[in-house]
C-alpha cells in the first residue's frame, strides 16, 4: 500500500527498563488501546557522498518488515520539542534497492531530483529494531494515535549504538491529543524529548559523534531572521526554554553536579521572563498555569542552588583564609546534610512526578499548538504578525524602565529592594539574549558587558545576604556547636567587609550602564 502526506510524530526517549514495563501496560486512561504487535524492522538509509539529502532535511530509506520492503522519503525531518511533522512518501519496493519510479507524488519526485541531481546514492548506515506497536483511539474527538516502542541498534561500519525510543504518531483527530495521550501513557516516568530523527542519529553515529550524556545543558543563542513575525519569534524562544528545562531536569536526576539545578532554574526563569516580555501578544489565561508551575519548580531548584552557592562559593573558599584555630567541619557537614537529605530530595522527587511530566508536555503543546491564541481578541492577529523588531524595542524599553526605577535611588535601596533590582536586571538580560540578534553586535556588547558586571555584584550581595541566614539554617548541637558558631561569625564578617568594597564598585558600574547608549532606541 502506498502512502503520501504529512505525518505528526512525538518522539521521546525513556529509560530502557521503563520502556519495557510500559509495553505491557494495561489500560491507558481516556483512550481505548489495542493489543500490542511486535515486529523486527531493518532500515537502510541512503544519501549522496556530500550528504545533500541530510542538509536539505530529507531522509531516504528502505525498510524490511517480514518479507516486504517499503521505500520512504521524508521531507522536513527536523525535530523540535520532540515533535516532527515531515511530508512522508511511502511505497512498496521489491528489494533493498531504491526505486524512484514508484513515487506517485510529482512534487516529491521533483524535490529529490533537484537535490540529488547526478550524484550517486549509497547506503550510509542501517537500524535494526524490535518495534512493539499499539493503537490508541478516543471516540469523543476521533483521535487515533499509533504508539511504537523501538528497541534496537544503529549499525555503521563495524560499530553499533543502542537506540531506544518511543514514537507516537497522530493518525487522526486534533493535534493536541498526542500530548494528552503521552501524559496518560507516561504518568510519572521521566522522559526526554528526542532532539534528532533516527536518520540524524544514524549520521551522527557514523561520523563518530558521542552519545548524548545527561549533563547540564546551557541554552544556545537565539537568532531571528529580519522581519520575522512576533509569533514565530515567541515560538522559538519557548522552544529554547523547553529544551533547557527538560534537559536539565534529567541532568539533576542523573548526577549531583551543582550546574544542573542552576541551569534548570535559569531555564525556568527564562520561560517566565518570556511570558512577561511577550505579554502584549498573549492570551494570559493559558500561560498562567505554566508560569505558576515554572515558579514552583524554580523555587525548589533555587533552594538547592542557594545551598550549593553557600557551600561552594561562600563558605568553602574561606577555609584557607581563616585562622588555623577555626574549624569549618561542623558547619560544612551540616550544610551538606541539608543539601542532600532534604533540599535535593524535595527537588528530585518532584522532578520524577506526574505533575512535572504534565508541565513539560503542556508546555510543548502550548509551544507547538499556538496555545497563546485568544479567540475573543480580534486585534491579536495583527499583533502576532508584526515584525519582531518593533515588539523587541518596546519590550526592552519597558523592562529598562523597571531597572531604572530602582537605579535612580541606588544608594537608598534596602536589601529586599536590591534583590528586586537584581531580578529586574535578570529579566532585562534575558530580554537582551532573546532579542540581541536583531541589533548590531557592536552596540549590544558594550551594554551587555556592563549589565553583566553589575549583575555579578548584585548577585554577590544577594549571596552574602543569604549567608546572614546561616545561624537559622545551621542548628548545630553538641561538640561542634561552638566551632560552627565561630565559623559562621567569620564567614559573615569576612563577606560583609567585601560587600562594602563591592558596593562602591556597583555605583560606578550603574552610572556606566546608565550612560551607555541604549541599542534598542
Amino acid at each position: 500500500m502506498s502512502k503520501s502526506g504529512r505525518e505528526i510524530e512525538l518522539k521521546l526517549e525513556l529509560d530502557p527498563m521503563a520502556q519495557d514495563a510500559m509495553k505491557s501496560a494495561g489500560t491507558i486512561e481516556g483512550f481505548t488501546a489495542s493489543r500490542s504487535v511486535t515486529k523486527t524492522l531493518q532500515s537502510i538509509y541512503f544519501d549522496t557522498p556530500d550528504q545533500a539529502l541530510r542538509r536539505a532535511k530529507i531522509s531516504l530509506r528502505v525498510r524490511k518488515s517480514g518479507r516486504s520492503w517499503v521505500q520512504t522519503a521524508k521531507l522536513g525531518t527536523g525535530v523540535m520539542g520532540g515533535l516532527s511533522s515531515p511530508i512522508e512518501s511511502e511505497h512498496p519496493v521489491k528489494s533493498r534497492a531504491l526505486d524512484f519510479s514508484v513515487i506517485e507524488d510529482p512534487s516529491v519526485q521533483e524535490k529529490l531530483s533537484d537535490i540529488i541531481g547526478e550524484k550517486p546514492l549509497s547506503e550510509c548506515f542501517e537500524t535494526v529494531m524490535k518495534r512493539t506497536t499499539r493503537e490508541l483511539t478516543r471516540a469523543s474527538d476521533g483521535s487515533h494515535i499509533e504508539i511504537a516502542f523501538d528497541t534496537g541498534n544503529i549499525l555503521a561500519g563495524s560499530g553499533s549504538q543502542p537506540l531506544v525510543e518511543l514514537e507516537m504518531e497522530l493518525k487522526a483527530g486534533p493535534s493536541l491529543s498526542i500530548y494528552e495521550a503521552a501524559k496518560a501513557l507516561l504518568k510519572d516516568v521521566p522522559f526526554r524529548f528526542s532532539p534528532f530523527s533516527k536518520a540524524e542519529r544514524g549520521f551522527r553515529f557514523s561520523e563518530g559523534a558521542a552519545e548524548d550524556e545527561r549533563k547540564p545543558f546551557f541554552a544556545k543563542a537565539i537568532s531571528f531572521s529580519k522581519g520575522s513575525s512576533v509569533e514565530l519569534a515567541f515560538r522559538d524562544v519557548l522552544r529554547s526554554c523547553l529544551t533547557q528545562i527538560s534537559e536539565n531536569r534529567l541532568a539533576v536526576l542523573a548526577s549531583e553536579d551543582p550546574e544542573g539545578p542552576h541551569q534548570l532554574r535559569v531555564g525556568l526563569r527564562r520561560l517566565r521572563s518570556a511570558f512577561r516580555l511577550f505579554r502584549p501578544i498573549l492570551y494570559p489565561a493559558t500561560a498562567a498555569p505554566l508560569d505558576q508551575m515554572a515558579r514552583k519548580i524554580a523555587a525548589e531548584a533555587g533552594a538547592l542552588r542557594d545551598l550549593d552557592v553557600l557551600i561552594d562559593e561562600i563558605v568553602s573558599p574561606l577555609v584557607d583564609k581563616a585562622p588555623e584555630t577555626l574549624s569549618f567541619d561542623a558547619l560544612l557537614d551540616t550544610l551538606n546534610a541539608l543539601r542532600g537529605q532534604d533540599t535535593r530530595k524535595t527537588l528530585t522527587d518532584h522532578l520524577q512526578s506526574e505533575e512535572v511530566n504534565a508541565f513539560l508536555l503542556d508546555l510543548a503543546a502550548y509551544t507547538e499548538g499556538r496555545g497563546w491564541l485568544d479567540p475573543e481578541n480580534f486585534d491579536q492577529t495583527a499583533l502576532l504578525a508584526q515584525p519582531i523588531e518593533s515588539h523587541a524595542s518596546k519590550a526592552l524599553a519597558k523592562q529598562w524602565k523597571k531597572v531604572l526605577k530602582f537605579g535612580k535611588h541606588l544608594e537608598d535601596l534596602t536589601i529586599p529592594e536590591r534583590h528586586e533590582m537584581r531580578k529586574a536586571m535578570k529579566k532585562m538580560r534575558y530580554g537582551i539574549e532573546f532579542y540581541g540578534s536583531l541589533y548590531p553586535q557592536e552596540t549590544v556588547k558594550p551594554f551587555l558587558k556592563r549589565m553583566k558586571k553589575l549583575q555579578d555584584i548584585f548577585g554577590y550581595l544577594n549571596d552574602v545576604a543569604m549567608a546572614e541566614s546561616l545561624p537559622e539554617k545551621c542548628k548545630v548541637s553538641g561538640a561542634g556547636e561552638l566551632a560552627a558558631t565561630q565559623a559562621i561569625g567569620f564567614v559573615i564578617g569576612w563577606h560583609e567587609a567585601q560587600c562594602q568594597s563591592k558596593w562602591q564598585h556597583a555605583k560606578g558600574y550603574w552610572e556606566a550602564t546608565r550612560e551607555t547608549p541604549k541599542f534598542w532606541t
